[in-house]
This record gives C-alpha cells, sequence and structure tokens, in this order.
C-alpha cells in the first residue's frame, strides 16, 4: 500500500517525554516558538506509519529549508521538537542580521546544526541523572557510547566524559558545538582524502573529538557543497560563532540574543 503525507502542525502531534524536558527552560521556550511558527510536519495519512529508518533516510536525504521534518507517525520526540526550534531561531536570527537578503552560505548552515546538535549533549547533561529512563537518554547515551567506543574511548573514560558533562552542560554544549562548527568548515575545504584525514586527526585533541561520527558530518558538508555559498561568505555566521566562543556561557548569550528576541519581536 502506498503510503502518502500529509502536513501538520506541532499541536497535531503528541511529544513523546514531553514531561522530563519540561524542567529545561530553553527547551519550553524552543517548543513554544514552534507552535506559534508556520513550521509543519509531515506524517503519514490514514494512521499509516514509516519505520525510523525510512524516515531518517527521507530526511537525510531531501533535508532543505522548505521540506517538512518527516516523522514515523503522528508522534514527535522532545528532542527532534528542541533540533527544529533551533534551527528556525537560528536561521531568522542570522537573515534579520544580514544587510541584504543574500542565500545562507555554508557557515551559516553549520553553525545552525551545530547548535542544535551540541544541545542534544546538553540535554543529556540535564537528563542523565533526573530522567535516566526518559526514551530521550535510553537510545542517545548508548549510541554515543558505541560510537565513543568506535573511535577507541574506553568504556571508563566515555562514563568520566558523561559524568563532566553532567557537572557541567552548558560547558559540554559549547565545547561541542565549537568542535562541529570547525569540523564542518575544515572538512568543507578538502579536496580528498589525505586532507580530510589530517583535519579529523588535527581536531584529535578536543574533548568531544570521540563523538564526532555520531553527528553525520557527511550530509552536513555534501549539502553545502552542493547548495551552499562558500564558508567565507557568510560574514554573519562567522561573527555570531566568535561571540558565541567568546561569551562566559554561550548557551546563555543564544538564549538572550536569539531565542528572546524570536519570542519578543
Amino acid at each position: 500500500m502506498t503510503v502518502r503525507f500529509r502536513d501538520v502542525g506541532l499541536d497535531e502531534l503528541t511529544i513523546d517525554d514531553r514531561s522530563p524536558f519540561g524542567g529545561v527552560a530553553i527547551y519550553g521556550r524552543l517548543e513554544g516558538i514552534l507552535r506559534r511558527s508556520s513550521h509543519r510536519f509531515r506524517i503519514p495519512e490514514d494512521g499509516q506509519t514509516v519505520s525510523w529508518d525510512r524516515a531518517l533516510f527521507l530526511n537525510l536525504t531531501y533535508w532543505n529549508e522548505d521540506e517538512a521534518d518527516v516523522l514515523c507517525d503522528d508522534h514527535i520526540p522532545a528532542d527532534v521538537v528542541a533540533h527544529v526550534g533551533w534551527h528556525a531561531v537560528v536561521s531568522r536570527e542570522l537573515a534579520r542580521r544580514r544587510p541584504s537578503p543574500a542565500a545562507p552560505g555554508a557557515a551559516a548552515l553549520f553553525l545552525a546544526e551545530s547548535i542544535a546538535s551540541a544541545f542534544d549533549l546538553y540535554l543529556v547533561g540535564r537528563l542523565l541523572t533526573r530522567a535516566p529512563d526518559c526514551g530521550f537518554v535510553t537510545t542517545q547515551v548508548p549510541l554515543m557510547s558505541e560510537c565513543a567506543e568506535e573511535a577507541g574511548l574506553a568504556e571508563a573514560d566515555f562514563s568520566a566524559l558523561l559524568e563532566e558533562v553532567v557537572r557541567e552542560p552548558e560547558r559540554a554544549f559549547e565545547d561541542l558545538r565549537s568542535l562541529l562548527f570547525d569540523a564542518a568548515t575544515g572538512l568543507l575545504a578538502c579536496p580528498g582524502v589525505a586532507d580530510a584525514q589530517a583535519v579529523l586527526e588535527g581536531l584529535a585533541g578536543r574533548r568531544f573529538a570521540p563523538l564526532v561520527h555520531h553527528y553525520q558530518l557527511s550530509n552536513w558538508i555534501l549539502y553545502a557543497r552542493a547548495y551552499a555559498q562558500p564558508v567565507v561568505a557568510d560574514s554573519v555566521a562567522i561573527e555570531v560563532d566568535t561571540a558565541l566562543r567568546q561569551a562566559p556561557v554561550s548557551l546563555e548569550w543564544l538564549d538572550r540574543n536569539f531565542i528572546e528576541a524570536y519570542v519578543t519581536d
């Protein structure tokens, strides 16, 4: 039977894990932004479902600002709400700061994706001890552990890394965000395997380097190569990246300058 999709708003979906995420203030603001926005999600019609791997394939392969996110059914994980919310906020605020309506460059793409992806690690830090049995923690932590193990990090060292994330989730957010941004921008400029390997080896000393391949960087880079302007073409995104690195707490900077600006406009 052919699966057909229909577009729905967040109010028409059930948010899984919403209760434990409700204790994270920034999550609540991101959810509120999506509820008030015109953002749409794509779900199967007539009570049908698609598999998780099919939805993931469609989202990663046909990823752009105009396509609605494909869901397996009428449920959406709370971490996906946060991820989509960050993209909406960052894209809007970068557009507002540009002097002309130019197309976003690769730096803007990488900035938005690095923020949204690093927020997952922040959520792990906030929820690992408060809600260890929630779906987000029980799925994401094992995936991160597997990735770290493949990168050569011992189980005990991964556990110690998680303890650091729990102690300072805001610091973990910025360390991972800046790492992902640097990795993506560096790899985008590489003409071949040898240069890419050199970039990855140069990042090996960074705290969250063992988790880099958890974040599907190949999709970021291939999309940027196909559609985005060069990194240097988007000075606004570079300026925001610099501001985040210099801020005492980058997540608070984003909350104050991006999320609050979106809410109060």
